[in-house]
C-alpha cells in the first residue's frame, strides 16, 4: 500500500480540485481517495503538486520521428530493427511527459509485414522498457498512391519502396477486407485507414476522398464484426461525410469540416481527434513549395473548425499526430486547444475520460477507487493554467513511479 500526498486532486468530471490530495494505491490500482494518512503508511509526499489522471494521446506514431530520424530518407534507410530501437526512446519520452495511454495510429513504413507497434506494446506491458499503454492499429490501410502510402511523401519512382498488402497497401473490396483481417490476426486493436489526402503528400488535393464508399463499407464491416473501431485520416468535408455514412467511428484531423459535416458528426456521435497543434508547430521550412501552399490553405481552417465542432457538441479526444509535433511535447496539444477557445475543463476531459471512452477502457481516465493507478502531478491547477501540463513532475503508471522530481 502506497499513499500519495499532494496539494490537491483534480476531479475531471467536475473540474474541481479536491484538497488536500490524498490517494491510496495498492498494487496497480487506486483503492481510495482522501481520508487520513497513518504513520504506518508508505507515503510519497509530493508537496504542492496537483494530481491528475494519466493523460492520453489518441494519435501518435511511436515508430516514426525521434533521435536519428532523417526525414523522408528514413523510409528507405531504416530497417524495422532500427525503428524499434528508436521507438524505445519515443515511448519513454511520451510516458515521462505524463501520457500513460496512447493509440499508435497506423504504421506507414516498411516492416516486412510485422506489426511493430504491437510488439512495442507487448514489451512495455511486460516491463522490459518504459512507455505508455499502447492501443495498436498495426499498419494504416491506404490505397495505392493514397496519403498514407509512404512512397508519396517524396514522390519515389516506381519500385523504389515496394510495399505489400500486409503493410497496408490495399485496393478494391477484396484486398481491403484481407488487409483488415491481417492486422487483426497479428494484434491490431483498432483499424486505421486513409480516407482523404493530406498536407504532406505531393499528389492531389488534401480534401479529396481516396477510397470508394464500397471499400469503406467493407473495411468497417470487417472491423466491426470483430469488435474493433475504425479511425480515419480525413480532411475534406465531403470525404468526412462519406466516411461517417459508411460507419467510420473516429475522424482524425478533420481540418476542412463545415457546418453540415459537423451536424452529421453530432447526429452519428462520431469522434473527432483534431490534432490542432500541428497547424502551428509543423516544421515546413524544408518542404516542397506545393506542400507549403497546401498548409497555407488548410492550417487557418484547422484553427477554426475545431472550435466550431466543439461548440456544436462533437465528441472530442486529444491527439497530437506526434512526431508531427515532437514526442514528449504531447501536452502542447492541450494548450493549443485552450488557445482555440475550448474550455480547459473540457480539454482535460478530452485527454482523460473522453479518450478512455473512445478506446472502451473503463479502467482509466479518472482518479477513482478501482481504476488503474495511472496518476501524474503538475505544479498548479491546469483549469487555471493549462501550461502546467507541459511541466509534469510526477508520473505513476500502474502503481509504479517513473518520474518524481
Amino acid at each position: 500500500m502506497v499513499t500519495l500526498r499532494a496539494a490537491g486532486v483534480l476531479d475531471v468530471d467536475t473540474g474541481e480540485v479536491v484538497r488536500p490530495g490524498i490517494v491510496h494505491v495498492d498494487g496497480d490500482r487506486i483503492t481510495g481517495i482522501g481520508g487520513t494518512v497513518s504513520d504506518s503508511d508508505d507515503v510519497l509526499d509530493l508537496g504542492d503538486l496537483i494530481l491528475l489522471p494519466g493523460l492520453m494521446d489518441m494519435e501518435v506514431n511511436l515508430l516514426m520521428g525521434g533521435r536519428g530520424e532523417t526525414g523522408l530518407a528514413s523510409s528507405v534507410t531504416d530497417d524495422p530493427a532500427l525503428r524499434m530501437l528508436r521507438a524505445v526512446g519515443n515511448a519513454r519520452r511520451t510516458l515521462r511527459a505524463g501520457f500513460t495511454t496512447v493509440r499508435n495510429l497506423g504504421l506507414f513504413v516498411k516492416t516486412g509485414g510485422y506489426l511493430l507497434d504491437v510488439a512495442l506494446g507487448k514489451a512495455i506491458d511486460r516491463g522490459w522498457i518504459d512507455g505508455p499503454r499502447i492501443v495498436p492499429a498495426g499498419h494504416a490501410i491506404t490505397p495505392l498512391g493514397g496519403h498514407l502510402d509512404p512512397t508519396m511523401f517524396s514522390a519515389f519512382a516506381p519500385d523504389v519502396l515496394k510495399l505489400t498488402l500486409e503493410e497496408g497497401i490495399a485496393n478494391g473490396v477484396d484486398e481491403v477486407r484481407k488487409a483488415v483481417r491481417y492486422q487483426i490476426k497479428y494484434g491490431a486493436q483498432l483499424i486505421k485507414i486513409c480516407v482523404s489526402g493530406g498536407v504532406m503528400s505531393l499528389t492531389g488535393s488534401p480534401g479529396a476522398q481516396h477510397y470508394s464508399d464500397d471499400e469503406l463499407r467493407a473495411i468497417v464491416d470487417e472491423a466491426h464484426r470483430r469488435g474493433l473501431k475504425v479511425a480515419a485520416h480525413t480532411h475534406g468535408a465531403e470525404a468526412v461525410q462519406h466516411a461517417i455514412e459508411c460507419g467510420i467511428d473516429c475522424i482524425e484531423h478533420g481540418f476542412l469540416i463545415d457546418d453540415k459535416t459537423i451536424d452529421l458528426m453530432v447526429e452519428r456521435k462520431t469522434w473527432l481527434v483534431p490534432t490542432t497543434r500541428l497547424a502551428d508547430a509543423m516544421d515546413l521550412s524544408h518542404a516542397d513549395e506545393a506542400l507549403k501552399a497546401k498548409a497555407a490553405e488548410m492550417f487557418p481552417k484547422a484553427r477554426s473548425s475545431v472550435l466550431a465542432a466543439y461548440k456544436a457538441g462533437v465528441r472530442i479526444a486529444v491527439g497530437t499526430d506526434a512526431p508531427a509535433i515532437p514526442h514528449g511535447k504531447n501536452a502542447d496539444e492541450l494548450v493549443a486547444l485552450v488557445s482555440r477557445g475550448l474550455d480547459p475543463r473540457d480539454v482535460l476531459r478530452a485527454a482523460t475520460i473522453n479518450a478512455a471512452d473512445l478506446i472502451d477502457a473503463e479502467d482509466r481516465g479518472r482518479i477513482a477507487p478501482g481504476l488503474l493507478a495511472d496518476i501524474i502531478g503538475v505544479p498548479g491547477n491546469p483549469v487555471d493554467d493549462m501550461s502546467v501540463t507541459q511541466d509534469v513532475r510526477f508520473v505513476m503508471k500502474g502503481g509504479k513511479v517513473f518520474v518524481q522530481k
